[in-house]
């Protein structure tokens, strides 16, 4: 049995576990929750109704949250020549090739988002056993394998998150910091959950956002309904 801190079960205490919330009013009652000794996270997570167990019906990708994160996102960028100059130019904070893929394979993981160009899969492929797991490995679909690998530095670190399905179909995301203003966070949230919603797969049948639910990085879980009103 989980024992739980007196600070969460005071939180756990303020959070109704059997209501639906209102997006808005979820986000309040996170705000209002005991604080932490730093400044959480708040993070969402969406329960889809797909089989992750088919690849036609798996979700993957990218969205630029308005607000931005609260955060500094370390990226780094497999690309050479004028690419790798304008990624540095850009704010990465690694550039390589060859040698930056061999020093990944070595078990340096100490980053959050990693941008190949194209013609660097040659170099990027071969880590898949190492970024994959970690939900890092450089993706088409999720904007992380571009030509233009400056702007997706400064996507990246501006706000822009990626999500991708777990194998029990849910997706899970940052939407940014506790101490945000309450119209931030809703600006993020609702950013988010319309482009997720604009991702349903053909395949899927009935409600495509079964469950959803907000929390902070030390704090409950509370669910929230969501109307799709703008796909």
């Amino acid at each position: 049995m989980t024992k739980h801190s007196k600070r969460y079960v005071q939180a756990a205490a303020k959070v109704d576990a059997g209501r639906v919330y209102g997006p808005n009013e979820a986000l309040q009652v996170l705000k209002s929750l005991p604080p932490a000794k730093f400044d959480e996270t708040v993070e969402i997570a969406v329960h889809l109704g797909i089989d992750p167990k088919k690849t036609d019906q798996l979700v993957r990708g990218a969205v630029s949250l308005p607000k931005g994160l609260g955060k500094k996102i370390k990226v780094i960028v497999f690309a050479e020549g004028d690419k790798a100059a304008a990624a540095k130019e850009a704010g990465a904070d690694e550039v390589g090739s060859g040698e930056l893929a061999d020093k990944v394979l070595g078990g340096w993981t100490d980053f959050d988002i990693c941008i190949a160009s194209p013609d660097m899969m040659k170099h990027v492929g071969k880590l898949g056993k190492v970024l994959g797991p970690q939900g890092k490995m450089p993706s088409p679909k999720s904007g992380t394998v571009t030509p233009d690998v400056a702007n997706a530095v400064k996507e990246f670190k501006a706000g822009k998150v990626e999500f991708r399905t777990d194998a029990g179909g849910n997706v899970h995301a940052p939407l940014g910091k506790k101490s945000f203003a309450l119209e931030d966070l809703q600006a993020n949230l609702t950013a988010f959950l319309e482009h997720i919603s604009t991702l349903r797969p053909p395949a899927v049948k009935g409600a495509f956002l079964r469950k959803i639910s907000v929390s902070t990085t030390m704090g409950p879980g509370v669910l929230i309904s969501w109307e799709v009103t703008h796909v």
